[in-house]
């Protein structure tokens, strides 16, 4: 079987999704350029990089009641990428170098969740949540999980973090599948199975500004798209798995829109894997 491009598999999800949710839904179907000054953390080296993702991982507390979800989640960036997510940039984010510097995200967000066939899917509610985006010099900032999806975080060690964006939910969806061929492992501990797709405002700082330096202004919308590991959809869960970010100014899609073209960045990543 031949191994297929980004672009190749972006041409087979955008018309899918587009068939799927009606011409109304506007999808993110590319990924725009920004520039990084990572002078502007301080400590950092002075350079400029260029890139059109940002790549890393999740750590997430979900506490499910009835048919509702609290769910509270830190994202740790890992990697800037370019040429439409495939080729990594060089830069100074992440390790504990001393020219090193850490991103992360805290993100809570609340919905409902019904389950089928041993499907389970989610569907953000509009509007509820927060998201916060932090800069951590030297990446020395600690992490403490809450008791329950709606607690948020507790962070520590971050006197010298500089908030850089902020956001609200505005729309997602996700799809928690077991019988997927990529979810191995016994119940519980399988990795890849499933997807979503989720939307939220995007505002800087000032800070944000001096570190995100183009386009000016930024862009006002970041999509997030990620991978589920297996789990069971009842009381608290601690999951865990990849989330990566792009922007963009685009109406926000509907969530059946975004939860395609998230599961079709979880594939781009799973084709990289492949590859490496």
């Amino acid at each position: 079987m031949k191994k297929m491009t980004s672009k190749k598999i972006l041409k087979c999800i955008i018309p899918a999704a587009f068939f799927l949710t009606g011409s109304a839904a506007m999808a993110q179907t590319s990924f725009p350029d920004f520039r990084i000054n990572e002078g502007s953390v301080p400590g950092a080296l002075a350079g400029t990089i260029t890139a059109d993702k940002v790549t890393g991982n999740y750590v997430e507390v979900i506490t499910f009641s009835g048919n509702s979800f609290n769910a509270s989640l830190l994202w740790n960036a890992g990697q800037f990428v370019a040429n439409d997510g495939t080729t990594p940039v060089p830069s100074q984010l992440g390790g504990s170098t001393a020219n090193q510097y850490g991103l992360y995200a805290l993100y809570q967000a609340s919905g409902t969740f019904s389950s089928s066939g041993g499907r389970t899917t989610f569907n953000f509610t509009q509007g509820t949540g927060s998201l916060s985006v932090f800069l951590d010099p030297g990446s020395n900032t600690t992490f403490t999980a809450p008791a329950s999806g709606s607690a948020p975080w507790t962070v520590g060690g971050n006197g010298d973090d500089l908030l850089i964006a902020t956001g609200t939910p505005t729309s997602g969806q996700g799809t928690l599948d077991p019988t997927l061929s990529t979810c191995t492992g016994s119940a519980g501990t399988g990795i890849n199975c499933g997807s979503f797709g989720a939307t939220s405002t995007w505002s800087v700082t000032a800070a944000g500004s001096a570190y995100f330096t183009s386009p000016s202004p930024f862009f006002n919308v970041s999509f997030q798209s990620g991978q589920l590991n297996n789990f069971s959809p009842t009381g608290t869960q601690t999951i865990n798995g990849s989330l990566d970010v792009i922007f963009g100014t685009a109406a926000i899609p509907e969530p059946a829109s975004i939860a395609l073209v998230g599961l079709g960045l979880m594939g781009l990543g799973l084709a990289r894997r492949k590859r490496g």
